[in-house]
């Protein structure tokens, strides 16, 4: 209990209650309140008593027709009346001094007034030092914030430095007018000191940054103001001395420039009405004024854009054809398709004279990094005598970025397309939109809707750059779009656009890439002459299978470079051992001979340095690509699967293990739902033919399984492991091995079949990568086998399936358990030991 004393109605404290509209009365501060006649009455009986009152605010979240209970805070103060009467506004009012916080209780309506019943809430804390270092950081801050206002009181200012109890400093800020009506109630309704005074720190912080950014604008309005007045002075100025001496003629000679310039362009007629209008308004403007700039800087992007201006020959199918040889090894199908695209340019321009103006789809060349899509559009450019651009589309967010920005913001420019073409200095080049896959959207647009209109033949003649704000004809341009990963592209985006699909290289391929290109690149930037340098074929292909795995070439090229800067090292040792043998001679009797000639290094004629498989692995450490499935599969439960990635086709290990104990299935690996699901069906179908594969019908029920899907922070999902699941769990229950140069990918259904899936050919290539020579895979999938590399399909062995019996006849080894009777887990019901571990 404090100090004061209240009346009392039975064991309940009470007194009368005032109620406030805007103003929050905190303790210890001293405050003005208007009164309704209720309030008034209340304040008269206090005066009568011992000039005691309780205050509540009223919500501001509560219409008025609700009870009044629930229109007040539960939290409100007990305070005492120091004087009250008639306002200057004409109305009765109150000098109140805050006591103690209170948590008001049930209201009684006494008379003409009320009464509240309350219950006292007032500060207890400890002095810490943690509490004394707060306290000085929020009279810091108030001290800040009355500092940046300037016309405070030095008494006020004292008097918050000198405040010394947490209560009192932490409440006596309440009355600060730059808080809100709410910010002064949670305050009031925050009964831990520590966290009442971090809140203060909170809210002084937050008027401090304000007002530093209200002084900052100010002062750069004030200084922008002061420079534009400075800037027309001495323009005015500088015109009068022009006129003097008789050169005023210097601004009429730029517009005159800028008017010759917009002549020359031949613009179309929109474009030049256009142009015109801002040249005539450019001219009735104050050189001074900064939408002066604006326009000119408008005039002369329409100045300089290649409105009607082309550079590309006549296509020529068979010159287009030997330069596609000459930069590109292998890739038959895809040039074909990209020669017949160019034929049919061809003949339409032969026939209707419009071959300049793209009418067929888009080419999008999809595959994983480094197969060469960018290399084929610039190939495509080189054989049409075009311009090539490379707009990197991945990351881009805004679609301002391609249609451009507004004329009114300050800064605006026109988007990337209309930047490349004035880059190029042509209308027709090859534009090549790389990775169209990876284009985000978010409050500022969608990237993709822009490119609806660019790659559409029947729109882009008519491509409004917002910047421009007139048409522009983009029928001449060859646009052609890359990407990894095709399910991330719109389908209206999708739909505008011929998908040609690029698959990873075969070990042959990869060697004459780097025969033909990469080498001779590489060599150039070691700092090496071809002559120099020799590297085996056998070192080459230790460098593709053992240093790389990937569907590209780009990884390739980096090890390689690796290794001739390791042999450009080894010359340079060898010329320098070579210089400072030859530089001096020693005679018998100590002295050093005269007149010896040192050889210039360079004309030095060593044999080249020998690349061999040793020296590779000493240039680049331990092979880091081995046989995973030769050294993984090491115990039952575990089988090779087949997946498709954005950056082409892998192996993956699905591992099953079952643990004696209830029934149950769980799933590791970060697995989606689809592949979850597969897991699941997996397993029914492997317990419904217990008996055929020779385990105890109630092993199942005995055991708890376990599947897991190693590289777990990589997400998976997809239905063709199936089959692969299904094999790792008829392995771990039947304690057979399964094969280890077998892979495998299907669906799976629970009454056994197996359906078929897509990405056969990239999945293909990466089990051959890998080292795997047998490919089990559905029958229905069979026809997808034709685009495979000859060299691949004959190096591996494909096993057409339709059922899951099929799958695990081939798979599952037929000799038993080698490890039979060692350690493990063995079930007593099982007819086949269940190996958990494999002994040293």
């Amino acid at each position: 209990m404090s100090e004061f004393t209240y009346t009392t109605d039975g064991a309940t404290q009470t007194l009368p209650l005032i109620i406030s509209d805007s103003v929050v009365v905190f303790p210890y501060t001293v405050m003005r309140l208007p009164l309704d006649d209720m309030s008034a009455r209340a304040t008269e009986a206090a005066v009568a008593n011992n000039r005691l009152v309780l205050i509540a605010s009223r919500r501001q979240d509560v219409d008025d027709d609700a009870p009044l209970p629930l229109q007040l805070h539960k939290i409100g103060v007990v305070a005492r009346v120091e004087q009250s009467g008639m306002l200057p506004t004409g109305v009765i009012g109150v000098v109140v001094r805050g006591i103690v916080r209170a948590e008001i209780g049930e209201l009684n309506e006494q008379g003409a007034f009320l009464r509240a019943g309350f219950v006292e809430r007032p500060d207890r804390y400890e002095r810490t030092p943690a509490l004394e270092q707060l306290m000085a950081e929020v009279r810091a801050a108030i001290d800040a914030v009355l500092e940046a206002q300037g016309d405070v009181p030095q008494e006020i200012r004292s008097f918050v430095r000198g405040l010394t109890d947490a209560s009192q400093l932490a409440d006596n800020t309440g009355y600060s007018p730059d808080y809100s009506f709410e910010e002064r109630q949670e305050l009031i309704e925050t009964f831990d000191i520590t966290r009442r005074l971090e809140k203060v720190r909170e809210l002084y912080q937050k008027q401090l940054t304000i007002k530093d950014l209200q002084v900052k604008l100010r002062q750069e309005v004030q200084d922008g103001a002061a420079r534009q007045q400075r800037e027309f002075y001495l323009r005015q100025q500088q015109r009068a001395i022009q006129k003097e001496l008789g050169e005023d003629d210097a601004e009429t000679d730029e517009l005159e420039t800028l008017r010759e310039k917009l002549a020359a362009a031949d613009m179309p007629s929109a474009a030049r009405k256009e142009s015109d209008r801002e040249l005539g308004r450019l001219g009735r403007m104050n050189a001074a004024s900064p939408e002066y700039q604006m326009v000119r800087t408008y005039l002369e992007w329409m100045a300089e854009l290649p409105w009607n201006k082309t550079t590309g020959d006549a296509i020529n199918v068979a010159r287009a054809r030997e330069v596609l040889d000459a930069d590109h090894y292998g890739l038959q199908k895809i040039k074909e398709r990209i020669l017949d695209y160019l034929a049919v340019k061809q003949r339409r321009a032969q026939i209707s004279g419009d071959g300049q103006r793209s009418r067929e789809p888009i080419l999008l060349f999809v595959g994983p990094p480094g197969v060469g899509k960018t290399s084929l559009g610039q190939s495509i450019a080189r054989s049409l005598g075009r311009q090539f651009v490379r707009m990197s589309l991945g990351g881009v967010r805004d679609e301002a970025e391609l249609r451009g920005f507004r004329r009114t913001y300050i800064g605006s420019q026109p988007g990337r397309i209309v930047q490349e073409l004035r880059r190029a200095g042509a209308s027709d080049p090859v534009i090549l939109l790389d990775e169209v896959d990876k284009i985000g959207q978010d409050y500022r647009g969608d990237p993709a809707a822009a490119l609806l209109e660019v790659l559409d033949p029947e729109q882009n003649n008519t491509f409004t750059d917002h910047y421009l704000n007139v048409p522009y004809d983009l029928s001449k341009v060859l646009f052609i779009a890359t990407a990894n990963d095709l399910s991330t592209i719109p389908g209206p985006l999708r739909d505008r656009m011929e998908i040609i699909e690029l698959s990873g290289y075969i070990e042959d391929e990869k060697v004459h890439i780097a025969r033909q290109h990469l080498i001779p690149k590489q060599i150039v930037a070691s700092g090496l002459r071809p002559e120099e340098v020799e590297i085996e074929d056998a070192a080459l292909r230790t460098i593709v299978g053992g240093y790389t795995r990937e569907a590209g070439v780009r990884n390739l090229e980096r090890q390689i470079g690796g290794v001739l800067r390791k042999v450009t090292r080894k010359l340079a040792e060898r010329e320098g051992s070579v210089a400072g043998d030859q530089g001096s001679e020693e005679m018998a009797d100590g002295s050093q001979a005269v007149d010896v000639q040192v050889p210039d290094p360079q004309t030095l004629t060593p044999s080249p340095w020998l690349v061999t498989p040793d020296f590779v692995r000493t240039a680049l450490g331990r092979p880091r690509f081995l046989n995973e499935a030769k050294e993984r599969i090491d115990q039952p439960g575990i089988a090779t699967g087949l997946v498709w990635t954005p950056v082409g086709g892998d192996i993956v290990f699905v591992e099953a293990t079952a643990l004696e104990g209830n029934a149950g299935l769980k799933i590791t690996g970060q697995l989606g739902e689809v592949m979850r699901e597969s897991a699941e069906a997996a397993l029914t179908y492997v317990r419904s033919r217990a008996r055929l594969l020779g385990i105890d019908p109630t092993f199942f029920d005995k055991h708890n399984v376990h599947i897991h899907v190693p590289a777990g922070a990589v997400p998976k999902d997809g239905p063709s492991a199936g089959i692969t699941m299904a094999t790792a769990l008829a392995s771990a229950a039947t304690g057979r091995f399964v094969r280890d140069d077998v892979a495998m990918t299907g669906e799976i259904s629970l009454r056994g079949r197996v359906l078929p899936i897509g990405g056969i050919k990239e999945k293909a290539l990466g089990a051959h990568r890998a080292g795997i020579t047998t490919i089990i895979l559905p029958k229905r999938n069979m026809d997808d086998l034709d685009d495979l590399p000859r060299e691949v399909f004959e190096a591996l062995t494909f096993v057409p399936v339709e059922t899951l019996d099929e799958v695990l006849a081939t798979a599952l080894a037929a000799v038993p358990n080698p490890f039979e009777g060692q350690v493990g887990i063995v079930s007593s019901t099982h007819t086949a030991p269940f190996v958990q571990h494999k002994p040293e």
